[in-house]
């Protein structure tokens, strides 16, 4: 009986990828498309450049997965590559002064986003104060340093634990701890500003 390359766990396929597996690879994308695209778009808060992160992510692994060696997660190695991705357009561009707010959400189409928006029956003006909190909240998260924001976006955004974001971002335990604290109080003073101003 021949096994099917879509049933294969990510130690198989991606074994098969690095022996030249074109197929293989595609499987690998579709698997993780939607988590290095959430991520991404997290990180950059803006489509535009998430897409860039997205395809450079991609291309990374395709040049690179020789180089993974199966002591994490194959996901762990893909935020890392993301997170990466992101961190490197930021500085070369130097848009830490120039960051835009957060207009265009992710494909409101999707499977996924129609998932989470289910069952979600607020009035008129709960959803404009929700949509100004999100604002809010975009504007505070984009002023955070990016050292802190992706620590931020790992942990409270993506639920990784401390020991996740510790490996992606090659951090001590403590040092994420930290960030994720300062983060979390800038953004709450930042917003506690902005919600008496």
């Amino acid at each position: 009986m021949k096994i099917s390359p879509e049933t294969l766990n990510d130690a198989a396929l991606i074994a098969k990828v690095k022996n030249g597996d074109e197929r293989a690879f595609t499987l690998l994308v579709k698997r993780y498309e939607q988590t290095v695209w959430g991520f991404a778009f997290k990180l950059c808060r803006n489509q535009e450049k998430a897409e860039e992160s997205y395809q450079d992510t991609f291309i990374n692994v395709y040049r690179k997965i020789g180089q993974f060696d199966s002591r994490s997660k194959f996901s762990t190695w893909l935020y890392t590559i993301v997170a990466n991705n992101c961190l490197m357009k930021r500085r070369k561009r130097k848009l830490d002064s120039l960051l835009e707010s957060l207009d265009v959400a992710p494909d409101m189409e999707s499977e996924d986003v129609q998932k989470q928006l289910a069952g979600w029956d607020d009035s008129p003006i709960e959803t404009m104060m929700n949509k100004e909190l999100r604002e809010q909240m975009d504007a505070a998260i984009q002023e955070l340093p990016s050292d802190y924001r992706v620590v931020f976006v790992l942990r409270d955004l993506e639920d990784k634990t401390a020991e996740e974001t510790a490996t992606i971002l090659k951090l001590s335990i403590p040092a994420v701890k930290s960030r994720l604290r300062r983060s979390r109080i800038f953004l709450r003073h930042k917003l506690h500003s902005l919600m008496t101003a």
